[in-house]
């Protein structure tokens, strides 16, 4: 569940200014937006001047003159034609102005989520941080496509009118300026209630798309286990909050936007034309300043309707906006390394020095962990679930940042590299394998372009994962679908195994790299391992006891501590926790329980 932001007053304007800095790059075509802005503006202030003229000028009995009319009707026209042109122009400037914007921003929040230590993705769902990066940022263009235009139009709209209602009639603009604290008002009181209500939507809407996508993941188990109808009551239950919050933010609409206003615009209409009317009693008055001094209140009010209707899309701009600089203004960043004078790793001698770590700062899931794997060894981690294991791989890694103790590598603090050097130096594979979408040999080559084809036929070869590759449709060119569903677990376990030796590490990192491999491809695949191990440090947790007994060094883990050290047939010497072990996995041990008591 997210963590619930609320909005003051002086929040919405901190993120609104903020937003605004992102116009500052493109200065020049929002100088030219705002002109085309001024000029059709100024074309909306004009057009009904010509009427008025031409009602209180032309329009009587013998006064109809051909030429000062036909100039008249002409430049009416000529200014509709002009402004439509402008209008054309003004609005194909502001999508773009928009359009950079949010490509900028988009790049900014994409950067950032890369940028970001594993520790916050494990308490953030991804369907989250999806919604951030489009549908927040989608809301955000909307307000430079519409509500800025739309603001800034009005408020030279409504300048140009109050000056020449005040030429045309100073008694009723001093009327209309009083009007102006009540839409204030209501404009205020809108945007107080709406903010929460919006608030409330984008965070529905958020937690729609993460249980989308951890529906979508997880759809093989969901249909084993059959949960379908419990997840579609869970989405409709969030469904349902959403089109809560969708009715509430619809009646404030209906009650404080078009409604309201027009009904102070119907107020204001029958007072100017009860002054008008009134006036008439004593002397003559110009039809033509009526109909002029009615089309500006009518012009007046448009507006402020178009800024009270842009409030909505103002409102979600904003929410949005504050969810994503949350996130630009995350704090949980990945570990920081030494980029200044970076080290160069040569032996990779790895040593860990009573090293101590919490993921939540109140229990150690690792207590005073201190070994050392020498140039060319393997250190091989064995132990039950939780017992620490990948959290030595996690931190060894850099996904976590430690306070107690440290990790050295060829005598020096791992903090002392800089990322590009330990992920050039370090290789990893993983237990369940990541294929990206696209060939097989770009998922080898991980869009390497200094590596040659050749160069990906032979790490491939060098695991044994060429045979069956070269079995495929295309070869090589052959299509990953999303996360390589079609390949067994085992041709993905090859294919991350080709991608590793393909980097050519100085350490190699194998988090139970063999578990999803089936027994005849096991076989093969010890073979390409004992020779990947040759010259490389390599770390490696292991599950069956068999993969690791020419291990140099074993590390039984127990709760986060080493509880037995040697090679394997030390440890069997032993007679403790790794005995049991063995004794399990051969079957002279029946009970799990023997074995972690």
């Amino acid at each position: 569940m997210e963590e619930k932001i609320e909005l003051s007053g002086r929040e919405q304007r901190k993120v609104l200014f903020r937003l605004l800095s992102y116009t500052k790059p493109h200065k020049k075509i929002i100088s030219w937006a705002f002109l085309l802005l001024l000029l059709t503006t100024v074309g909306d202030i004009i057009l009904p001047i010509l009427v008025k003229i031409f009602i209180d000028d032309y329009l009587q009995p013998g006064r109809l003159e051909f030429k000062p009319l036909l100039l008249l009707g002409s430049t009416y026209m000529g200014i509709q034609i002009i402004k439509s042109i402008l209008l054309f122009f003004q609005l194909v400037k502001f999508q773009e102005i928009a359009l950079f914007i949010i490509q900028q921003l988009r790049i900014d929040v994409f950067s950032k989520v890369q940028a970001l230590g594993l520790r916050y993705f494990d308490k953030t769902p991804a369907g989250s941080i999806v919604s951030r990066v489009t549908n927040d940022t989608e809301a955000i263009k909307d307000m430079f496509v519409t509500v800025i235009s739309t603001f800034i139009q009005s408020g030279f709209l409504l300048t140009g009118i109050f000056i020449t209602m005040f030429i045309l009639n100073v008694k009723l603009a001093l009327f209309c300026v009083v009007i102006i604290p009540i839409l204030i008002f209501v404009m205020v009181l809108y945007r107080k209630l709406s903010s929460k209500f919006y608030l409330d939507m984008r965070e529905r809407l958020s937690q729609l798309n993460a249980k989308l996508s951890e529906s979508l993941q997880g759809m093989s188990i969901i249909q084993v286990f059959r949960q379908e109808k419990r997840l579609r009551k869970e989405f409709g239950e969030i469904n349902e909050k959403h089109y809560n919050a969708g009715m509430k933010n619809i009646k404030i609409d209906g009650l404080l936007l078009r409604p309201a206003i027009d009904l102070i615009y119907i107020l204001a209409l029958i007072i100017v034309l009860s002054y008008f009317g009134i006036t008439s009693l004593n002397h003559s008055i110009q039809i033509g300043v009526i109909y002029a001094f009615i089309n500006y209140l009518d012009r007046f009010f448009e507006p402020v309707n178009q800024m009270m209707m842009r409030l909505s899309l103002y409102q979600q701009a904003i929410v949005a906006g504050s969810r994503v600089f949350k996130l630009l203004d995350e704090q949980e960043l990945a570990p920081s390394q030494n980029e200044d004078q970076p080290q160069s790793i040569v032996e990779g001698k790895i040593e860990f020095k009573n090293l101590s770590f919490s993921y939540d700062g109140k229990r150690d899931v690792l207590k005073n962990i201190s070994f050392t794997a020498h140039p060319g060894e393997t250190v091989a981690l064995v132990g039950h679930t939780g017992s620490g294991k990948s959290s030595i791989i996690n931190l060894m890694m850099r996904f976590y940042e430690y306070e107690r103790g440290d990790i050295l590598i060829d005598g020096k603090s791992i903090r002392e590299f800089s990322k590009e050097e330990l992920r050039n130096k370090m290789g990893l594979v993983l237990q369940d394998p990541f294929l990206f979408f696209g060939k097989v040999k770009d998922n080898i080559r991980l869009h390497n372009s200094e590596m040659t084809d050749e160069g990906v036929e032979e790490a491939a070869r060098f695991v044994q994962a060429h045979t069956f590759i070269e079995r495929l449709d295309e070869g090589y060119d052959h299509k990953v679908v999303e996360r390589g569903s079609t390949f067994s677990s085992g041709q993905r376990q090859l294919i991350a195994f080709a991608r590793t030796i393909a980097a050519n590490p100085k350490i190699l990192v194998l988090d139970e790299a063999t578990a999803n491999i089936d027994t005849e491809t096991e076989e093969a695949i010890q073979t390409a391992l004992a020779k990947m191990r040759k010259g490389r440090t390599t770390i490696a947790i292991a599950h069956r006891l068999s993969t690791i007994q020419d291990a140099e060094l074993i590390l039984v883990l127990h709760k986060g501590e080493i509880v037995e050290r040697g090679t394997h047939q030390e440890l069997l010497a032993l007679g403790g926790l790794y005995h049991k072990m063995f004794l399990l996995q051969n079957g002279a041990v029946e009970h799990v329980e023997d074995v972690v008591n």
